[in-house]
Order: structure tokens, then sequence, then C-alpha cells
């Protein structure tokens, strides 16, 4: 497997030469997908150049698509976090549409009964709570079972430079943590997918298919294509930024994450702390590469629908500084001592144990309960993250 890289002064990376796996594989490697049954596991954020769909190329071109394969937010991407998605058929090219998000989470013997080869091609941002790598190792292991040969097309992430957070315990293993990685892993689809043979599914049948132009250092900013969100809530770069840093708001109602504004995991607040207090706390707590600004906003889902939140936006400022982990526990860490701790954790609607399932572990609930600071949090996982970091070198596909 070789890496492919172009490099300029900005950001190691040429725009004009940038070209999705997908891209690459129509071009350089036809006859892995000619003549065969694919089976696809996509979504809409899955395009070229020209907003042209992955579905749309392999038809276009003369390939047989047998069947698709939706994740979380079905194949079209629409459907709101966490709800089932029904089985379907595809409007305009009457193929089945088979989720992978609802009755079950990977395919089944008889979905993979009816292809050859399943091409994988998912817009990604190498968190472990986003649940489209917990589809990547479901399908990796369903399709070794069935001896069914998988082509990852690979895309770009927000995360490529960055890895930070807990690892899984495998004990709060759940479809919002599925692989044992520190909560920003870092990778790309077709590296993950190497990885995840290298590590646990030994007998997948893995091509991973490479972009070309793209290193682990081009950030989210840097002009390779507008961005097509890959879920309803992820809608712009920012919010993919942010995302590992706010997500856990999911678990606190008494917390609002901005998700259904126009800047979700963006915004953030609750009706006990003011905007300023909050934004001056949390740049006394010296959370790198990001800063805070107050931004009164309605509340659009969850407890606070429709009140006013004196709350207050964050903004990734230098992504090479960036610690998302790092930034999500000094958010609570704030927030909890502006409440009381006390009050904070004992919310009789509090989910705690879907923060542990997020976090991947319990021992960050239980630290912040007992008041522990976020650097203290932090330096506890620092050792597994660098052993991880030193575990995936070979399942790496691009420079730094």
């Amino acid at each position: 497997m070789q890496s492919c890289h172009f490099s300029n002064a900005k950001s190691g990376m040429t725009p004009s030469r940038f070209r999705t796996g997908i891209e690459l594989l129509l071009v350089r490697r036809p006859s892995l997908l000619r003549g065969r049954k694919l089976g696809v596991l996509s979504h809409s954020a899955a395009v070229d150049a020209a907003g042209r769909s992955t579905v749309q190329l392999l038809i276009e071109g003369g390939f047989k698509v047998a069947a698709l394969f939706g994740p979380e937010h079905g194949f079209f991407g629409q459907a709101p976090a966490g709800q089932a998605v029904a089985t379907t058929r595809h409007p305009a090219w009457n193929i089945p549409i088979v989720s992978l998000y609802g009755a079950q989470r990977k395919p089944s013997p008889s979905a993979l009964h009816r292809i050859e080869v399943l091409l994988m091609d998912m817009q990604d941002l190498a968190v472990r709570t986003y649940t489209y790598v917990s589809t990547l190792a479901g399908t990796l292991r369903a399709a070794a079972a069935a001896g069914i040969r998988v082509i990852v097309a690979d895309r770009p992430v927000p995360f490529g430079a960055i890895t930070d957070g807990p690892m899984l315990d495998p004990s709060f293993s759940s479809f919002v943590g599925a692989v044992e990685t520190p909560l920003v892993y870092g990778m790309t689809p077709a590296e993950t997918a190497i990885w995840l043979k290298q590590r646990m599914i030994h007998n997948a049948d893995i091509v991973p298919a490479p972009m070309e132009g793209w290193n682990r250092r081009s950030f989210p900013g840097d002009p390779l294509r507008p961005w097509t969100p890959p879920s309803p809530g992820i809608r712009s770069r920012e919010s993919a930024l942010c995302y590992p840093a706010t997500v856990f708001g999911e678990a606190i109602p008494s917390i609002d994450i901005g998700r259904g504004t126009l800047l979700p995991f963006q915004l953030f607040g609750a009706p006990w702390a003011r905007s300023r207090q909050l934004m001056e706390r949390l740049q006394d707590a010296g959370t790198p590469g990001v800063a805070f600004a107050p931004h009164a906003y309605l509340a659009e889902i969850g407890r606070h629908k429709g009140r006013l939140i004196d709350g207050v936006r964050m903004v990734v400022t230098d992504p090479a500084a960036y610690r998302p982990a790092f930034t999500a526990v000094t958010i609570i860490h704030v927030l909890q001592e502006i409440v009381g701790r006390a009050a904070f954790w004992r919310d009789p609607e509090l989910r705690s144990d879907f923060f542990d399932k997020l976090m991947g572990t319990d021992r960050v609930r239980v630290a912040l309960m007992n008041g522990e600071s976020p650097a203290a949090i932090a330096g506890e996982w620092e050792a597994a993250k660098q052993k991880f970091l030193a575990d995936r070198r070979k399942a790496l596909l691009y420079q730094a």
C-alpha cells in the first residue's frame, strides 16, 4: 500500500490535484469492480468534485450495483441522530437500500448473498462516538464471515493529525463506542479498515483505495472541496471540529449544545450559566487551539427547546494545537463548578450510563464528580494514547 501525498507551502496538499479514493479507483483500478455484483455502503456525503454521488458514478459507468447499504442517518443522510431507519428501495434506480441502523447494525448473510464485492465510501470524522466507524467494523466482520471482499474508498477526515481522549474500555462497548481507540483516533476510513484487520478482524479481505493530494495536516479549512454534511448535525467543517468537544451534552440534558440551530455543536450553554462568566472561566482554563465568545441563541431541541440560552460559541482557531477530548472535559468541569457538582450530576434526567459509553469509560465521570482537574484527567489517558499511536503506524497511508 503506497502513500499518496503532494505538498505546497501552506498545508502539504494541492487542491487541484486532490482526488478521493473512489475517483482514483474508477480511473486506475476499475477492474476491481467491473463485471461483479456490487454492494455499496455509502451516503449522501460521498460525492466527487462535481457533486455526483458514488453510486451515480458507478451506475453511469456501467457497473453492476446490486444492493445499497445505509449507515445511521440513512443512505440519504436525513434521519435524526438515533432514529431507526427502514430498509427501502432507491426511487430512481429501484435498487434495495438495506438499512444498517434499524433492526440490524451490520449486513445480514442474506443481504451479502446477492453481492460479490462490497464497496464502502463514507465521509467520517475519525471520532469514536460518530457511529460510521461502528458500521465499518460491523460490516467488515460480516463480510469476512461471508467471504466477501471489501474495497474501502478513502476520504479526508477533520482529525487526521489529532489523537486525543481515553481509550475505550471494552466493558463500556456500545454502538457509540465499538472500536478500542482513543475518542479522537485520527485515521481515515481506509486506514481504520487496515487497522481493524491488523488488530481484530484478521480474516477480512480488504482493499484500500487511497486518496491523492491529502496528508494528515490537511485541515478542514483547506480548500479541498466544498463541505457536504455527513449527517444533519454536522452541517459544516466547524461543527465537525467542535463535535467531539461538545457531543457529551447529549447525555447531560441540563446542557444545550446547539442541535437544531445553524451552529450545532459550536454553541453550548445552560439556563443557570451566564455567557460572560462561562467564557471567562473557559479562557482561564487554558484550552489550547480554541476560543470562546458570548452567543445568545434559541434552543431548538431537548429540555430547553424554545428557551433563550445565554451561551457561548466555540471556535477552533488552531487545529494543530486543539485537544478535543481535553476541551470536552474542561467544558464539563467549568459548567459543573458554576452550578455545583452535586446539582450537576444529580439531575434526574442525567444519562450517566450514556455519558460513560460516549467517553468509553466511567473513569472520566467519576474523576469529574470528585473535582479532579481537567489536566489530571487528561494525564491519565496519555500513556495509552501513545501506545495506540505506536500500534497504528503500519495502518497509515498518508504522511504527517
